[in-house]
Order: structure tokens, then sequence, then C-alpha cells
């Protein structure tokens, strides 16, 4: 099995200076996984604290960013899991992540959280075709 590390910058650093033991995406056997990415400037690196249309914004343009550095696109994502802090967002999220699939979307999970270590409200991991 292959398997490379992608570095997206600068959101591997960012995890690097928490210490986050985790890669934001690897590529391997024809497939990109993206870790679930919360809402990080990707100027800075980070953590934007804004309502939740912002912060589902800044999630998906960093999965996007993610695949992209990995040779991937959202055109060849095949499932989604999206996690919030609260499942009352279904429908403003909904919203903005339809403009991201519009056509056939991928297979998706959409899970309510309790907390995370760091203040955010969405992180959203993918699966794509490399």
């Amino acid at each position: 099995m292959d398997k490379e590390i992608i570095r997206v910058s600068p959101i591997s650093e960012a995890l690097a200076k928490i210490r986050a033991p985790l890669s934001p995406a690897v590529k391997a056997n024809g497939f990109v996984f993206v870790s679930g990415l919360p809402p990080l400037d990707r100027q800075t690196g980070a953590v934007v604290k804004g309502d939740i249309e912002v912060q589902t914004e800044l999630s998906l343009e960093n999965v996007k960013a993610a695949l992209e550095a990995a040779g991937s696109s959202l055109d060849k994502v095949v499932k989604v899991t999206i996690y919030v802090a609260n499942a009352a967002w279904f429908p403003t999220v909904n919203a903005i992540y339809a403009r991201y699939f519009p056509n056939d979307p991928p297979a998706r999970t959409f899970v309510a959280v309790g907390s995370w270590p760091l203040e955010f409200d969405i992180e959203i991991e993918c699966i794509a075709l490399a």
C-alpha cells in the first residue's frame, strides 16, 4: 500500500503548533482521506469564531484546499461527514453545502457532537477519489 501525507499550508502548521497528531489529508490506494477540518483561516491558521454560516464556508474551503493539495477535487468526493455542535443548524449548513456539491452530491452523514478542544462549531471530513 502506498501512503502519502499531504501538507496543506497553513493548516499543517496550525496542527503542529497545537500538537495534534494528525495529517490534514492522506492519499492512499487511489483515495484521498481528508481529516475533519474546522473553520481555520488559511492565511493565519487561526480558528475563526464567526456564526455558523462563516464557519461552514471556511470548513468547506479548507476541505477543498486539502483535496486540491492532494491532486483531487470536490467533484471526486464520494463521502462526507459533517460534525456540528447544534443539530438545529442542519438547514443552514445544507444551504451552504449545496453550493459546493450542486450536482450528484456524495454520500453524507450529519452528526451533532458535544464539544471540541478548540472554539469552533463545525468540522467537515471527506473521502475522495485521487
